[in-house]
């Protein structure tokens, strides 16, 4: 039986919340599965980052049918932000989730959605995480504070065995990763070490937490010009993060529905939209900037960030069974 055509607000809001849910997922029918559906609807999901990644994917789920969220995000919109990220300049000065979570009530005026506005913290990561199903990282980690609230809620849905889907947009790439945390037993698949938080540089943990092999040419060299300046903020375009809105729906729908999924799902729009010739030099180019961005950096960065896991981990476990050397000077005490 098809749901009715409903073509004014006075009607969409008269109607009762299943009648309103019918409606709003009629044209799901027959590429989402009844059953799935059904779990969709139930589904808690925690998007902790509202932002450019995070934003990018809480429409989409609203409109795939998930009514149960929990939006939480410490930062307000500026003007720079509104290159890629759902706001207006109605929206500057007002915190990223509470924008969301009006556009939600907006799609669907049944949505049980729930603000955070302090963002994830040390006091507040293990309910928010208890509160979810799913959860979707979209933190930002080009600031020391972001960063530390990401390897948190890390932290916080490997210990409560949640799935997590995340997001990186560099140039015109999108990498979408999942941390499927009920079955992976350590933060970022072991990508990050405990105290790697404390002991390494920001840099550096966002480069060993990273999708590192997806990273493009063009954003190596621009990292290359401006990681050494105090002023620098990462560009960020529209093409890049506004995919992960695609990409994580589905994966979230995927892990709603039991089944597992690769590791990383990269897009590159640059990349795919060049001449076959232009693409290969391209994927030259990428190596050589590669090269040049690793020869730059200080050679303990450049391993701390880009060395592979199975070698970081060796390394880092002879060096803490190393037995300490006293120095040349150094007086022992009784």
């Amino acid at each position: 039986m098809s749901a009715p055509d409903i073509g004014t607000p006075r009607l969409a809001r008269e109607l009762d919340e299943n009648t309103f849910y019918a409606c709003l997922t009629q044209r799901n029918r027959g590429l989402v599965a009844a059953d799935l559906q059904a779990e969709i609807r139930t589904t808690r999901l925690l998007v902790a980052g509202c932002g450019s990644i995070g934003g990018a994917t809480i429409q989409p789920l609203g409109r795939m049918g998930y009514q149960h969220f929990v939006l939480a995000d410490v930062g307000t919109y500026e003007l720079n932000n509104l290159n890629r990220q759902n706001a207006t300049v109605d929206d500057l000065g007002r915190n990223k989730a509470e924008v969301a979570a009006q556009a939600l009530r907006g799609i669907n005026p049944h949505t049980d959605v729930t603000v955070v506005p302090d963002g994830v913290t040390a006091a507040n990561a293990q309910t928010l995480v208890a509160q979810a199903d799913v959860i979707v990282d979209g933190v930002d980690v080009t600031t020391a504070a972001g960063l530390a609230a990401k390897v948190r809620l890390h932290q916080e849905a490997c210990r409560q065995r949640k799935p997590l889907v995340t997001g990186w947009d560099m140039a015109g790439m999108l990498a979408a990763q999942v941390f499927d945390y009920r079955v992976v037993r350590r933060i970022f698949d072991g990508q990050l070490l405990p105290g790697d938080e404390q002991r390494l540089g920001t840099w550096e943990v966002v480069f060993r937490i990273a999708p590192r092999a997806y990273i493009p040419g063009e954003m190596f060299r621009e990292l290359r010009g401006g990681l050494g300046r105090p002023d620098y903020s990462v560009p960020q375009l529209a093409e890049a993060a506004t995919q992960f809105g695609s990409l994580s729906v589905h994966m979230v729908n995927v892990l709603v529905a039991g089944r597992t999924l690769p590791r990383t799902v990269a897009v590159d729009v640059h990349r795919i939209s060049r001449t076959r010739g232009r693409r290969l030099a391209g994927d030259l180019a990428r190596q050589f900037e590669r090269a040049r961005f690793l020869a730059h950096l200080p050679a303990a960065q450049a391993w701390n960030g880009f060395a592979p896991k199975a070698a970081y981990r060796a390394a880092r476990h002879l060096s803490t069974e190393r037995p300490h050397r006293k120095r040349v000077g150094e007086r022992t005490t009784a």
